[in-house]
């Protein structure tokens, strides 16, 4: 049995606090550093976990105090003799994030990362941790527990006990969710896979089983194999919120209650269905690419500081590529409606100038300021290397496919990558990715590859695409506050800005280079309540604008803080600053549709 023992007990609901013990075994005047990461993989920002750490202790087994000596803001060091050795700390949780932790009285949860101290000297051994179950009663009752830890012969499944990790790094790759949730499984290729939903949901359980599991097999085949014994998605559902963080055989998502399918109406497809099941085969994607094959850089990770890459454009764009092409492929979707995700995907992209501005890759490399915090002038300053990043996987795949004369595909490239560097756990360097494409495509197309990453410029799509049977056409934006486009010669409203319902007014969220409303002074924060001396809000600024001639003076009143501000604003015609793909030759698809072989 591991002489290194974590418990934790979700002893204080209403205070949101978690209480934890570490026990473990020293040696004769030892000296031992304990840390909580500053970060975990996947979200790559600092987020200085051991802030959250209200009380720390240390004593021997007898009950006498040991010191413990601060070293920086998330290490302590313990001196101690031949004897056990127990720090007892408690965790202040309150972050309904994917990232951190969560306790009252409705729910528990936590990332290892945020909860358990790493004992530096120990951290590759083996350890076990024990889950208490809250003091209260009722709660006893009736809370369970999810998590993709390796469970001890007398812990049921679901349920408070004791787990056991093969080290510190295997201990945090494992979150836990506790509470009275809904879950029910489905079995993928031999593998169990746990669909876990934490809060109220009305879904149809046995269409989402169905879809997620053609996701599943889907990655599975491109693969070849499944890297794990069992599988976890675990849902945090709330009124409203996104979000998803992978790990080598679970996930944690976030989603709306009313995002999964309706059972009274069983063949809708909402759109809102459609972005559960691609966050669901994102980070299920993520257990291959990034929790195995991941960058040199993270192997192994220094969860104490920054550590940069720049290759982030491949394993977040490739995985957002496929996402949401896994849908069609699986047959859950038309290609119909692909290429209608994708244009909204492209129109991220092109309607601003940040990918003009900013690489691909140093997006990847500044991640940890310009991307994970980023400011009010993101949308024309900097590019994301998700959404970038598929369209250069898609690049990738159709020019793969092109110059393999339909032998090849991005799907070999995954192959490729998973055996050389996933199946071994060798980190990537740029180099590989180039190796494997130019001897799928049978010449070097070094140059065009490495201006895809290292030059701020458009990807050219239009040709490619046009070669595999779909129109690429420059459109215009439909309605002011959606990526909904049309090709259209007609007069369009266009304001340049993005926002959403405040009371008494809409609070702008992102506002486009010179478009009317950055012309009109309008900024991130403010709050519209009048144009044309008219009151607005979400549906009423666009029937205003849709009334109105283009170029037309309005006047416009905003708080900016308390302040009132008047300006002049112009709407325009919209510019052709969005992308429409449709279907052009039907006898052409067939070198990018194809089923995985």
């Amino acid at each position: 049995m591991s002489s290194i023992h974590y418990q934790i007990f979700p002893d204080n609901t209403n205070g949101h606090l978690f209480s934890v013990s570490l026990s473990f075994t020293s040696k004769a005047q030892q000296s031992y550093q304990l840390s909580l990461p500053a970060w975990l993989p996947g979200s790559y920002m600092i987020r200085d976990f051991a802030k959250n750490i209200i009380q720390i202790s240390g004593q021997n087994a007898q009950g006498e105090a040991l010191a413990l000596t601060k070293i920086d803001k998330q290490t302590w060091q313990v001196n101690a003799n031949d004897e056990q050795v127990v720090i007892l700390y408690q965790v202040y949780a309150f972050d309904l994030s994917v990232r951190t932790a969560y306790l009252d009285s409705q729910r528990g949860f936590f990332n290892g990362s945020s909860v358990f101290l790493a004992i530096e000297e120990l951290k590759n051994q083996p350890c076990r941790l024990t889950i208490h179950p809250p003091k209260n009663e009722q709660l006893k009752a009736n809370w369970r527990v999810a998590t993709g830890l390796t469970r001890a012969e007398n812990t049921d499944k679901y349920a408070f006990g004791e787990y056991h990790a093969d080290n510190y790094f295997h201990l945090i790759d494992c979150p836990v969710e506790m509470g009275n949730f809904d879950a029910f499984e489905f079995v993928v290729a031999g593998v169990t896979h746990h669909m876990v939903f934490a809060g109220a949901h009305f879904g149809d359980r046995t269409r989402i089983a169905n879809d997620v599991a053609k996701l599943c097999q889907h990655h599975i085949n491109l693969f070849s194999e499944a890297p794990f014994k069992e599988y976890w998605f675990i849902t945090n559902l709330v009124s409203d919120g996104f979000g998803g963080l992978e790990h080598k055989n679970s996930t944690i998502l976030q989603a709306s209650r009313f995002d999964l399918p309706n059972p009274n109406k069983p063949e809708e497809l909402t759109d809102n269905y459609k972005t559960f099941l691609s966050l669901c085969s994102h980070e299920y994607f993520h257990a291959w690419n990034v929790c195995r094959i991941k960058p040199q850089e993270f192997v192994p990770y220094n969860l104490q500081q920054e550590v940069y890459t720049t290759q982030l454009w491949a394993y977040e764009g490739i995985t957002s590529y496929y996402d949401d092409f896994s849908l069609y492929r699986a047959g859950i979707i038309s290609f119909d409606d692909y290429l209608a995700i994708l244009s909204k995907t492209a129109t991220r992209v092109y309607r601003g100038d940040g990918e003009l501005k900013q690489t691909v890759s140093d997006s990847s490399y500044y991640t940890w300021t310009k991307f994970y915090q980023q400011g009010a002038d993101a949308v024309n300053n900097i590019v994301s290397y998700y959404t970038k990043g598929s369209l250069i996987a898609l690049w990738l795949d159709l020019t793969i496919r092109e110059k393999s004369q339909g032998q090849y595909s991005l799907d070999n490239l995954m192959r490729e990558l998973w055996i050389h560097f996933g199946r071994t756990s060798i980190g990537t360097q740029q180099d590989d990715y180039l190796n494997i494409v130019n001897i799928l495509c049978g010449e070097d197309i070094s140059e065009a590859f490495l201006a895809l990453l290292n030059k701020a410029e458009r990807v050219d799509l239009a040709p490619l695409l046009n070669r595999a049977g779909v129109d690429f056409q420059a459109a215009k934006f439909q309605k002011f506050n959606s990526l909904d486009t049309c090709v259209s010669d007609d007069y369009i409203a266009y304001l340049g800005a993005l926002y959403k319902e405040q009371a008494g007014g809409v609070k702008i969220t992102q506002v486009l280079e010179h478009s009317p409303a950055a012309k009109a002074g309008i900024a991130v924060n403010d709050v519209l309540i009048a144009v044309n001396n008219l009151k607005v809000n979400v549906k009423s600024l666009q029937s205003l604008a849709d009334h109105l001639s283009a170029n037309t003076p309005v006047n416009c009143h905003y708080f900016r803080d308390d302040q009132l501000i008047t300006s002049t604003l112009y709407f325009s015609d919209s510019p052709t600053a969005a992308i429409k793909l449709a279907v052009k030759k039907e006898g052409l698809l067939y070198q990018w549709q194809d089923i995985i072989s």
